[in-house]
């Protein structure tokens, strides 16, 4: 049995979570299953199961492995395919990473469609405002709003948005609505402390130029500042794509726009591989498409 046989017939163990099941699915008998596991083990020259006479288990060492031959067998598959002409053959998984706001306003809206035009699809989407580590947590695609620091990515700008200074209305009742950027020294400022720094961004006859600001909330959530907001505990810098229903609410507040020029970019990264699958190419392009007309 040659190498890539061993790694299916490995793969299938795991998935079906045992040895015998695997040999219903792959259709070999369940001795072939387990010499191929043995060779690849063999060669390894680890042990990549625990067995027992009720269940078997991966190893840490074959969770690794698994971790990390998977995506690779999948893309084998998906070349294959792609060398066949079957461009058009949409069938299998894709994970997708947002921020959790931008996914819950912006992608999540997008699902239903997506997956009646392509019914194959098994769609994983992954929201958190954490920067994750696209190969170690086996991400195909991620959305990202703002700056991206990712040498080892292909990054496609897929469009913008400008940034817009909020407050509610109770929060100026009580402590007055600022004339100038400078004026916010003086205010409860809400930071976001992922992407935004203790200066804010604005722009005047002179140019650009910051504001230092301090309040007494931070979070890693934009969920929480906008929440903050509407709460009426002070006022927060945001991309406009994260706010499309304060905006709308009667009690929130944009200020400062003449100073508030700054856009965020909306951009779509891929993990540098020598292989992109067509299946998340067209995914790629249905949701790019799709946001570009929603932003």
């Amino acid at each position: 049995m040659d190498r890539l046989q061993e790694l299916e017939t490995f793969i299938a163990v795991v998935d079906a979570g045992g040895f015998s099941a695997a040999a219903r699915r792959t259709g070999k008998s369940q001795p072939a299953v387990s010499k191929a596991i043995g060779a690849l083990e063999n060669r390894l020259g680890v042990a990549l199961f625990h067995r027992s006479t009720r269940r078997v288990t991966l190893t840490d060492q074959g969770q690794r492995y698994f971790d990390r031959m998977k995506p690779l067998l999948e893309e084998i598959e998906d070349a294959s395919r792609e060398a066949m002409g079957s461009t058009l053959d949409m069938s299998g998984s894709i994970r997708v990473a947002a921020a959790t706001t931008f996914g819950r306003l912006h992608i999540l809206p997008l699902i239903p469609d997506l997956l009646a035009t392509f019914p194959g699809l098994e769609m994983d989407l992954v929201l958190s405002d954490a920067m994750r580590d696209m190969v170690e947590d086996r991400i195909d695609l991620a959305i990202r709003v703002g700056p991206v620091d990712e040498p080892d990515a292909v990054v496609r700008r897929v469009a913008g948005s400008p940034l817009v200074c909020v407050g509610s209305k109770s929060y100026f009742e009580k402590h007055g609505i600022p004339q100038t950027p400078a004026e916010l020294a003086d205010h409860n400022c809400l930071l976001y402390a992922v992407s935004e720094s203790a200066n804010w961004p604005f722009v005047g006859p002179k140019g650009p130029f910051s504001v230092a600001v301090h309040g007494n909330l931070s979070s890693n959530s934009v969920e929480t500042i906008r929440a903050g907001v509407l709460a009426g505990v002070g006022i927060g810098l945001f991309a406009k794509v994260s706010l499309v229903e304060e905006l709308s609410h009667p009690d929130v507040i944009t200020v400062l726009d003449e100073y508030v020029r700054d856009v965020r970019d909306v951009s779509f990264i891929w993990p540098k591989r020598r292989f992109v699958s067509a299946r998340v190419r067209r995914v790629t392009d249905y949701l790019a498409s799709a946001i570009q007309k929603r932003l």
